[in-house]
């Protein structure tokens, strides 16, 4: 796996920096305060989806979920803190 699609967070800040340390070389990020990013499709190459739950409303959650299930793709759950997004990466 080498790209992930970060849904949530305002600003990533060095997590960015040390989820490349994981081996993600291409990281997208939706911030999810916009209305318009539940119409925001999945980009083709992205192998893994990681939702900040504290960030993102439950529509946009629910919309993230069903349009993984439609294109097979994983999605993982965390809240914004580095611990937590390390639990669930040595999960994948």
């Amino acid at each position: 796996m080498t790209s992930l699609m970060v849904v949530g967070a305002d600003h990533l800040g060095n997590i960015h920096d040390k989820l490349k340390t994981y081996g993600f070389e291409d990281i997208v990020h939706v911030d999810g305060r916009k209305v318009q990013v539940v119409k925001r499709s999945i980009p083709d190459h992205v192998d893994l989806i990681l939702v900040m739950t504290d960030y993102i409303n439950h529509n946009l959650a629910k919309v993230i979920k069903q349009k993984a299930k439609e294109c097979n793709k994983p999605v993982y759950y965390c809240k914004r803190s580095w611990s937590s997004i390390q639990q669930v990466l040595s999960k994948v």
